[in-house]
């Protein structure tokens, strides 16, 4: 244990040494002069635990700058932080376990609505929220729909993960477009035009809980559809769903064989070997092809997702909150903590470093130069601003959640895509599947 204490000591200065030539001599400075005016003051004695997600593809950075930031944390208020990662999915069942237990992490980085399922396990972090949200230009609503449960801020919305459409510019300018369709009309003849010219589109419609949710949660609202209201009242069976249906149905022919059968890793597969013209992801396509000098790289560009009858962007990307539990023997030390991570300069730092994979819940942070620095990453600077909660236009709820993580939306788009079902039996099959989790 003693060693295993000394390596963390270790790679924590080495963290903070690279910070102080990363923020220039001041900026340690200014870390002591925030500990000494900021409205949390650790207990005597406070140290935390702080469970995070570990990195996906082309994370290392933002995981480097992480350690920085807390590495200066515990040199200008004296709490230690350690942090330990696990697999991403893995954090909420360790969330579920630590709420249920009473034990564990003060601490622990989610995802999407892990707090609206134990809101009376966690801390209030309403004060934090709104001493964050006055400093830096507010939050946006989807923070506040994810944050916020009965009139309190259950959880800190710190980052979106951005999905948008990644695509080969030459191709898409062999099939007649100098720019990416911004409607569903357009979108399809796109679709039309690459099948016809041998470079199909490619969508995950299998047990892909992040690609294949992100695009049909869409689809669905592009529509004006949703699975529920306000009221928990389920609307899914609708013109609107089975409109969404039919645009699928048409526009499925267009894609490559095994969609139905893709998970979250096999659209990035497909894109970077040139299998498909067009998918759904994050920037790690793009960052992949960067870091490795492919060549495909110059030819990669993103797309904001096109707008259908509903007029207005309504997108789902992927939260990932902070939850604070109710058993941490130091809460005044892990709000400080909290709004130290996401206070200028250090949230700064640490967006720049994703590169893109992630944006910003507080608008000041458009101004970053992540966003500029690289035309290719534009898009996802808005990410936030354009995305809806899962339960869009309804409430976060675990029937909701439960809808979501069972991939009922995309297994009713999937029975049309393949055929199997027309629009009027898929969406008749969802509807009955939703209500049992709605009354349940």
């Amino acid at each position: 244990m003693a060693d295993l204490t000394r390596r963390r000591a270790i790679v924590a200065a080495g963290a903070l040494a690279s910070s102080t030539l990363l923020g220039g001599p001041g900026w340690l400075g200014r870390c002591r002069a925030w500990a000494a005016d900021q409205p949390f003051r650790p207990e005597k004695g406070a140290k935390l635990k702080l469970l995070r997600w570990s990195g996906f593809v082309q994370t290392g950075p933002e995981e480097a700058a992480f350690a920085r930031q807390i590495a200066a944390f515990t040199a200008v208020t004296g709490v230690a932080v350690d942090v330990q990662s696990v697999p991403l999915d893995q954090v909420p069942l360790k969330a579920m376990v630590a709420a249920n237990i009473g034990g564990g992490p003060d601490l622990i980085w989610s995802l999407n609505d892990d707090a609206h399922l134990i809101p009376e396990k966690l801390v209030d972090v309403s004060d934090v929220a709104e001493h964050l949200g006055s400093r830096l230009g507010g939050w946006y609503p989807v923070a506040k729909a994810y944050g916020m449960h009965n009139g309190r801020w259950v959880c800190l919305p710190f980052a979106v993960k951005g999905y948008y459409l990644n695509y080969r510019i030459s191709w898409v300018r062999d099939a007649g477009f100098d720019v990416f369709p911004t409607d569903l009309d357009g979108f399809m003849r796109l679709a039309q035009r690459l099948k016809a010219n041998h470079h199909p589109i490619g969508f995950a419609l299998g047990n892909a809980p992040s690609d294949a949710n992100n695009w049909c949660y869409w689809l669905l609202w592009a529509f004006g559809a949703g699975v529920a209201d306000p009221d928990d009242l389920v609307t899914i069976n609708s013109p609107q769903t089975i409109r969404a249906l039919e645009y699928v149905r048409e526009l499925y022919p267009n894609m490559v064989d095994g969609t139905l059968s893709w998970g979250d890793r096999d659209n990035n597969e497909a894109f970077l070997k040139g299998v498909v013209a067009c998918t759904n992801n994050p920037i790690v396509d793009y960052a992949k092809a960067v870091a490795e000098g492919n060549p495909i790289a110059e030819d990669i560009d993103h797309a904001f997702f096109p707008l259908g009858p509903s007029g207005t962007p309504a997108e789902f990307q992927i939260m990932y909150p902070m939850m604070l539990f109710k058993h941490s023997r130091y809460p005044n030390a892990a709000k400080a903590l909290l709004a130290f991570l996401m206070e200028r300069p250090q949230y700064d730092d640490w967006l720049h470093s994703a590169a893109g994979y992630l944006t910003q819940t507080l608008k000041a942070y458009e101004t970053n130069p992540v966003w500029t620095e690289d035309p290719k990453r534009a898009v996802f600077r808005d990410a936030t601003a354009r995305s809806k909660s899962f339960a869009f236009p309804g409430r976060l709820c675990p029937a909701a959640s439960a809808v979501l993580s069972d991939l009922v939306v995309v297994q009713m788009f999937a029975g049309v895509a393949s055929g199997q079902e027309s629009p009027k039996v898929a969406v008749e099959i969802a509807d009955k599947r939703i209500q049992r989790y709605f009354r349940g």
